[in-house]
């Protein structure tokens, strides 16, 4: 069955702010549509002013927190609250997933809505902001930025797409497909990240070693310390290709896999 992409805008009349209007909208449509990407289980809330998590999954004790965006563009930066707060999040032992909604305002639908497995987020991916001024009321707070452009697509896992959805088994595969980087070691997780977002940027679906290899410097100043950065390029496509994530077509060639 296809999700139901409105928004029950009734439920928030007797709220006056439109920040809470949207927030409990939003968290409305979640809970009825929304499910455990991990299990397919139902969502259920955690109590209202929680400072981490919005939901939970009772069967698997996934935690999950929603992030509401007006308008139908995604963006490469989602404005969020303050840095020190958002980087004790990520970093704690209990790091929610990230659930992301972009909704139109005269339609009142869903445009997208998609999930980022925890283990995406780190501390280079949230942007510390320049502190509010000393007129302002909260002076000198620090706000951040959650900058999507540094996820690859293989982290963002669709529930609707673009105001198209797409069904359970499909979330669920899409989901479990990315888990493999659960279990590894940080700094091999950055690289692999980091080559999904090099994979990213080369447009075409067949690409070839040379096309990777173009990004050796750009690896270089993320990795300052490896003197051998060719030889991890080829060691983590070995790792891509070993979990269905890109195919190995002989001679120097890979292909994309869907």
């Amino acid at each position: 069955m296809d999700m139901n992409i409105n928004l029950n805008t009734n439920i928030a009349a007797n709220y006056r702010s439109n920040t809470q209007k949207i927030r409990v909208i939003t968290e409305y449509w979640v809970k009825q549509n929304g499910y455990c990407p991990n299990c397919g289980n139902k969502l259920l809330s955690f109590a209202n002013n929680r400072p981490v998590s919005d939901f939970f999954c009772d069967n698997c004790k996934e935690e999950f927190e929603l992030k509401s965006k007006k308008g139908a563009e995604i963006g490469m930066k989602i404005v969020d609250g303050a840095y020190s707060s958002m980087l004790n999040r990520i970093t704690s032992e209990r790091n929610p997933h990230f659930f992301f909604l972009t909704y139109d305002k005269t339609k009142m639908t869903v445009v997208n809505f998609f999930i980022i497995p925890n283990f995406y987020f780190t501390p280079e991916i949230i942007e510390k902001r320049n502190p509010l001024t000393p007129t302002a009321k909260r002076s000198g707070w620090i706000g951040c930025n959650i900058n999507l452009s540094l996820i690859p697509e293989m982290g963002k896992v669709f529930y609707v797409k673009n105001s198209i959805t797409f069904s359970k088994y499909e979330v669920l595969h899409d989901w479990e497909k990315t888990q493999f980087l659960k279990t590894e070691e940080r700094e091999s997780r950055g690289w692999i990240i980091d080559i999904l977002n090099c994979i990213d940027k080369i447009d075409k679906e067949i690409f070839s070693l040379q096309d990777i290899y173009k990004f050796e410097s750009h690896l270089k100043l993320k990795h300052p310390n490896n003197n051998f950065i060719k030889d991890k390029i080829r060691q983590q496509l070995q790792l891509l290709r070993d979990k269905g994530i890109i195919e190995f077509l002989g001679k120097g060639k890979y292909r994309k896999v869907h």
